[in-house]
């Protein structure tokens, strides 16, 4: 059976005509656009501002969105046949059996929204743990953690009795396969054998040359023959811990055996999964036997410690013909790590490991390119080619190194191999055979650094992987490609032409304890609204206050808001994992000689690229332009806002972008902009002022929480006794929750069950922790997020016992998954989205966040992919279809009684049985990171709104604010 073609544009209407016209379709998502420049210098010269996407008529490859839905089969072989000569059919096969399927979610789901189009359509697939293989609709990638995704295979996916069967599924339903799996099974060169042996085209090096640079002992030994630095390393293999050997090795290397300084990794592991430092031979062996023990890898590799170099990655990219390579490294990462005093690791023990790696974090920050001298940039970019040849490596690759000052003096056997400059030694230490192609991956990162968008560098990936077929290449006959020119040809078109397309500003950032989260929301909907031809979309940041940079709590808010800062982003800068690296990378930008630096890099390596990519009619040229960013007060980007006609899509959460000042900024000036108003904001901003505005519908089933709002000063100055004997007594329970007023994202928010646990958050606000550890309180907990700085009010309510709803996915076998729950209390917690009008408020389809058993990281939780697993809807073994209308019904009250409007998240205690809300708050900016819940409830509607649609709906909702 073959994949079917994503078929038509897919209705963005939520319910037919209920909610007037608003959900109608809108315009569809555009081609990919190519860099002419014409909108973006005219809006410079008119405005002083820069936006960073354009379009040019001679635009080339169609891009639909990910809107349609897919089907697993086809029943037509004539319409199959057709389309075979339409579009080229991409495979796209996520998961595996790693600790490394989540990111490798991330990625299908960022190659899926990138590469669709009218002209290449995607099938995706899905391994499991035991090596399972499942056809999947494009909706379940946008699932938020690996076990949310499992749990609902058996019911949403299509499995495939074998590997073998599964291979010839894909021999006769897909033109080439994009592998999206990190890891084992990914890279070890195990799927490649499997597409190899059935004989079906893929992207990436083949199974031998994977299996060989995957494992880091044997591409360490390859790299040492080929004469490449390398660094001192040994082996510990399965039971074979000699001690006695390891000694000798930490001796031949001026290490002493009891406390020499190393690094203990998997040989066949990547993401810098179980990598540790150990001191001496014996901690060596025992953190080497942990890894093994674990199960993460039987062969364990001991490495010097490199002390006083700089960590760097390097992303390859192969614009050769056929089985000729031609690799290019592009704009190659610094990786500076920044451990504070205040860090769970301490600074000696510093590695990029996989925290730092792929959750926000300000203990590391990227610099593309490095500070490094140009002599050791060239040299990194001529090395890493020569080591993609040299290993046999194809279409990309992902090279991780070290840079060692000529002061470090540890490597004295590397004279007269690769590696040795004027200003030091290079170390190629890691080759990644799938690059992570998250939104903010290095791949991504370094690509729009030299004039690719994401959608363009992952086409180009795939275009050259089919150069190698030659039965694949009529689907690279696109004739004619775009070539780079000069800004003055661009400035002169730009003059000629009009403006046809409406201006859009995504702000994002600022400074409350979700602004991590608001740049993952920010960057997703930039990305996603780029799909559309008639609108052009400009990132913004919104800096941190001077209180916040200090880490000075303030009492009173912010006097002069019109004096804050925003920035306007080029493409590449918005590619960071913090707000305060994306604030750094600006100042870093607009530095005369480093903008210089990095703009003559980048030619040079655009050059390289091109020398390569002139020769196929299919590239179509670069289109992401040499931009540096802006800084504007908030009153000149406000004002900029209303001079260009833009409407502004708020993506900041809490603070200012929450509260109603934001909102009251824009429409002192007419813009327009999404979600609830000033007066709304500004209600439900203050969890005590939404219950008041709520309290008279107790009778129409929506009830309330009791409140009672504390200082901060009063917590720290008087008895803790006393304040916990009034709380429990005004409150009337003996359990209580304590939030800050003002925050959101989960963050300081805990269960108090005694006084003694009251005095360790109140000792907490006064040390101004910035987070509280595991197990701190009388209960069992996790660790606890603090607000930064420390919130001035705090709100106290008895703590609501939900029946706990518990998925156990341990085991590898999909039909043992269980949910378990007892229903004593009939109440569970939900978060549900509305959406439409102010009056008419919608509500999409409620979610039950549940737990997994086993320990699961609050940072991974929060914001590597969401929470928990979220069952959208509720199953009818909890809550029936009637109780589930009414909650509905009841939500769409709170809406409207609260005059939201756009789109919000409300989140509540509903009884299984009546139906009835207990209200806990409403988010008016609500998260809209790739896996946010709101994306698995706009799927649930009939239509599904896939997120292009989504985010185009609360777009449109917001531009027709004041028409």
């Amino acid at each position: 059976m073959a994949s079917l073609a994503f078929g038509s544009n897919l209705s963005s209407s939520l319910r037919g005509s209920q909610n007037d016209d608003v959900f109608r379709a809108g315009p569809v998502p555009r081609s990919v656009k190519f860099l002419s420049l014409e909108r973006r210098l005219k809006l410079r010269s008119c405005h002083s501002f820069s936006s960073n996407r354009t379009t040019s008529s001679a635009a080339g490859v169609a891009r639909a969105g990910t809107e349609e839905a897919v089907a697993l089969t086809v029943e037509d072989p004539v319409a199959e046949e057709e389309e075979r000569g339409r579009v080229l059919r991409v495979g796209v096969i996520c998961g595996g059996p790693s600790a490394e399927r989540g990111i490798s979610l991330n990625s299908a789901r960022s190659v899926l929204d990138h590469i669709q189009g009218d002209d290449l359509h995607v099938s995706c697939y899905y391994i499991d743990c035991a090596f399972n293989a499942y056809a999947i609709s494009s909706a379940q990638v946008y699932s938020n953690t690996p076990a949310d995704f499992d749990f609902k295979l058996e019911s949403l996916a299509q499995g495939f009795g074998s590997l073998s069967a599964f291979a010839e599924h894909l021999a006769a339903s897909v033109d080439i396969v994009f592998p999206a799996i990190h890891g084992q099974f990914g890279e070890d060169g195990g799927i490649q054998e499997l597409l190899e042996k059935y004989n079906v085209p893929f992207v990436g090096t083949g199974a031998s040359e994977c299996r060989q640079a995957f494992d880091k002992y044997d591409a360490s030994l390859e790299l040492s023959k080929q004469g490449f630095v390398t660094l001192p390393s040994f082996l510990v293999q399965g039971s074979e811990l000699n001690e006695l050997e390891l000694s000798k090795w930490f001796v031949r290397n001026q290490l002493d055996p009891n406390s020499g300084k190393v690094v203990v990794k998997p040989t066949r592991a990547g993401s810098s999964i179980g990598v540790t430092v150990a001191y001496g031979v014996t901690d060596s062996l025992n953190k080497a036997k942990e890894i093994i023990l674990e199960g993460i890898d039987d062969r364990v590799l001991v490495e010097i410690f490199l002390e006083g170099g700089s960590e760097f990655t390097a992303i390859v990219l192969d614009v050769g013909s056929g089985l000729d390579c031609h690799p290019v490294v592009l704009m190659p990462t610094e990786v500076e790590l920044q451990v504070h005093s205040s860090g769970d690791v301490s600074e000696k023990d510093a590695i990029f490991n996989y925290r730092r790696k792929y959750l926000p974090t300000q203990q590391v920050v990227y610099h593309t390119p490095p500070r490094f001298p140009i002599d050791v940039i060239n040299s990194i970019r001529e090395g890493a080619s020569l080591l993609f040849q040299r290993l046999g490596l194809r279409d990309f690759a992902r090279i991780d190194g070290w840079f060692l000052p000529s002061s470090t003096n540890i490597l004295s056997s590397s004279e007269g191999k690769y590696g040795r400059t004027e200003s030091g030694t290079l170390l190629f230490t890691d080759i990644n055979l799938i690059s992570g192609m998250e939104q903010t991956s290095f791949l991504f990162q370094q690509a729009s650094k030299v004039g690719f968008s994401h959608s363009n560098i992952l086409r180009t990936i795939i275009r050259r992987a089919c150069l190698r077929f030659p039965y694949l290449a009529s689907y690279n006959s696109v004739s004619g490609h775009l070539t780079r020119r000069s800004n003055a040809s661009r400035l002169t078109e730009a003059l000629n032409k009009s403006e046809g397309v409406r201006k859009i500003f995504v702000i994002f950032g600022g400074d409350t304890s979700e602004r991590q989260v608001s740049l993952m929301s920010g960057t997703n909907v930039w990305l996603n609204l780029q799909a559309f031809d008639d609108i052009e979309v400009t990132p913004c940041l919104l800096a941190p206050s001077m209180e916040s940079m200090s880490g000075v709590s303030s009492d009173k808010k912010d006097s002069d808001v019109s004096s804050r800062v925003v920035w306007s982003l080029p493409y590449s800068l918005v590619l960071r994992h913090t707000t305060e690296e994306v604030l750094a990378a600006c100042i870093e930008a607009i530095e005369p000689s480093r903008a210089a630096f990095t703009s003559h890099l980048r030619n040079q390596v655009m050059d390289d690229l091109m020398e390569g990519l002139k020769e196929h009619g299919w590239f179509r040229g670069f289109d992401i332009g040499d931009e540096l960013p802006m800084r504007f007060s908030m009153e000149e980007w406000v004002k900029l806002a209303e001079e260009v006609k833009a409407t502004v899509y708020i993506a900041v959460h809490g603070g200012i972008g929450e509260d109603g000042t934001l909102q009251s900024l824009l429409e002192a000036e007419g813009v327009p902009y999404t979600g609830p108003g000033v007066k709304a904001s500004r209600t439900c901003m203050d969890k005590v002022a939404t219950s008041l505005a709520l309290n008279h519908l107790a009778d129409k089933g929506v009830l309330t929480i009791n409140k009672d709002v504390r200082r901060k000063e009063d917590l720290v100055n008087f008895p803790i006794p006393d304040i916990w004997h009034e709380l429990t007594s005004k409150l009337q329970c003996e359990t209580l929750c304590v939030k800050p007023a003002r925050d959101g994202c989960s963050t300081g928010v805990a269960r108090l069950c005694c006084a003694e646990d009251l005095a360790v958050y109140v000792k907490a606000l006064e040390e101004c922790l910035l987070r509280i550890p595991p197990n701190s309180f009388s209960r069992a907990h996790g660790m606890i997020e603090m607000p930064n700085p420390p919130p001035q009010l705090l709100i106290f309510e008895p703590f609501i016992e939900t029946d706990e709803v518990i998925i156990s996915s341990k085991s590898t076998n999909i039909s043992e998954d269980r949910l378990m729950w007892k229903g004593c209390s009939r109440w569970v917690e939900v978060t549900v989205g509305v959406i439409g009008k102010r009056g008419s408020m919608h509500s999409l389809m409620p979610s039950v966040t549940v737990k997994e058993t086993g320990d699961i990281l609050s940072l991974e939780e929060k914001f590597q992919g969401g929470t928990g697993i979220n069952l959208t809807p509720p199953p009818a073994s909890i809550m029936s279809n009637e109780a589930l209308e009414r909650c509905k019904q009841r939500i769409e009250l709170i809406a409207n009684t609260l005059q939201l409007e756009g789109f919000s998240r409300i989140d509540a205690f509903v009884n299984v049985d009546s139906g009835e809300v207990l209200i806990i708050e409403v988010n008016t900016v609500p998260g809209m990171t790739p896996s946010t819940v709101l994306i698995h409830q706009a799927l649930v509607e009939q239509p599904p709104m896939y997120p292009h649609r989504f985010f185009r709906t609360l777009l449109d909702l917001g531009s027709q604010r004041f028409s």
